[in-house]
């Protein structure tokens, strides 16, 4: 991990690197979008058949293993797992669904005036598939930040791919009771849930993280069906000016460890604590060989000249997680996926068990939205209604605006209903 100085002798560098991570989003999934479209259109082509050639080439299915995962196997990972696990991921279910339902929007109307009624109805998507990446670990806590909320929204197919599949997963699996769960992955897995083959059905909307291969993929089906967001190699950024360098290090060191391209910055206006927080990171991560590859590739602590720039420079990168010293810190904080305050609020709380989702947005989409919600489940549907007597009084305002844009149509289709 490096330390860059944003003025001074470091200034040029400093500048380059921050140019480069605001591009980042666009230029990872550039590394993979030729391979991608190929695997997309060969699954579109070929269904079934072409996904288990690349699920035998990629993830190691044998021919005796069918792409649904029976209950009875669910069963049998759960029934295998410590009860100390048991309880974890219980609790973790029980805040997540909590956190889901305060979010969940209502239905609602008012009249504007008289005889003019107007207000929303909340309706579940009608299916969705959730992405589990099963690489270098299992993620059963992805399988339950991505059901709970489905099921929370009324979702009435709920479909889980993850290649390989491990106990843990399949054992989550079974505590949220899903009957839909297929042992594919990768970009062919994205290609099954979008386009459908023989055994999957396509669904409505993808949503879950992945690697680049899977965001890129849901990159290029989104025209053809519903995605949530960019959510691919995990990104930190810290912001500190007086933080505990121990606590620090940890996070940017237990984020690191996620993937190769994952992304840990430390920013600060304070050129000594940046220097203990590098060599902290470097003491915690010995022995961690992905996060030291991580780190060592795109590890950086940028040091500014005011507290103000170092403000600037985070909302700028507009980070997947963002840890801040304190609650005041929040008046400034305009883009993050989602923010963990001061030093006993470890970022990995939030990756298993506050409620608060982990499938956040990555590549700077930190700008333009949060992370998953029970929101990308539901559709909010408008709904208006007239008496004879509102059309007149209302109903000239909107003959007139119709006319103004020469949209005779319009205008005509409510001067027919006001006679």
């Amino acid at each position: 991990m490096k330390i860059l100085k944003t003025y001074g002798a470091d200034a040029s560098a400093a500048d380059s690197v921050i140019q480069q991570l605001e591009e980042r989003g666009a230029i990872n999934t550039a590394k993979v979008d030729v391979v991608v479209r190929e695997i997309l259109s060969a699954v579109r082509q070929r269904g079934d058949a072409r996904v288990r050639e690349f699920a035998t080439d990629f993830d190691g299915l044998t021919d005796d293993q069918p792409f649904l995962v029976g209950r009875a196997e669910m069963q049998a990972a759960w029934d295998s797992i410590s009860e100390q696990l048991k309880a974890a991921m219980r609790l973790a279910q029980a805040n997540i669904r909590a956190f889901a339902e305060k979010q969940l929007p209502r239905a609602w109307s008012f009249r504007p005036a008289e005889g003019m009624e107007v207000g929303q109805i909340v309706r579940p998507l009608g299916s969705v598939g959730c992405y589990v990446p099963g690489g270098r670990y299992p993620l059963p806590s992805t399988l339950l930040m991505t059901v709970i909320p489905a099921q929370v929204a009324g979702v009435e197919r709920i479909v889980v791919c993850s290649p390989k599949p491990a106990r843990e997963t399949m054992a989550a699996a079974y505590l949220c009771g899903v009957t839909e769960f297929y042992r594919i992955g990768g970009a062919q897995a994205i290609a099954a849930l979008a386009y459908g083959t023989e055994t999957v059905p396509a669904v409505d909307k993808i949503v879950g993280p992945g690697n680049l291969y899977v965001t890129a993929a849901k990159m290029a089906v989104s025209h053809h069906t519903g995605v949530d967001m960019p959510a691919g190699p995990t990104e930190i950024v810290v912001a500190s000016e007086d933080g505990d360098s121990t606590g620090i290090a940890a996070d940017l060191v237990a984020q690191a460890e996620h993937d190769p391209e994952a992304l840990a910055v430390f920013i600060t206006s304070k050129p000594e604590l940046a220097l203990e927080v590098v060599l902290e990171v470097k003491r915690q991560s010995q022995g961690n060989q992905v996060a030291q590859q991580s780190l060592a590739a795109q590890g950086v602590a940028f040091v500014t000249k005011t507290v103000e720039e170092a403000h600037s420079l985070t909302n700028r990168l507009a980070p997947e997680h963002l840890t801040v010293d304190t609650g005041a810190d929040l008046r400034w904080v305009k883009n993050a996926g989602s923010i963990f305050i001061g030093h006993h609020t470890p970022q990995s709380m939030g990756d298993y068990i506050s409620g608060p989702n982990h499938v956040l947005p990555t590549g700077r989409n930190g700008r333009v939205r949060g992370g998953l919600s029970v929101l990308d489940f539901v559709k909010v549907i408008t709904v208006q209604q007239y008496t004879l007597d509102a059309l007149r009084e209302v109903g000239p305002h909107t003959i007139a605006l119709a006319e103004a844009e020469g949209l005779v149509g319009h205008a005509e289709s409510v001067r027919v209903r006001m006679r």
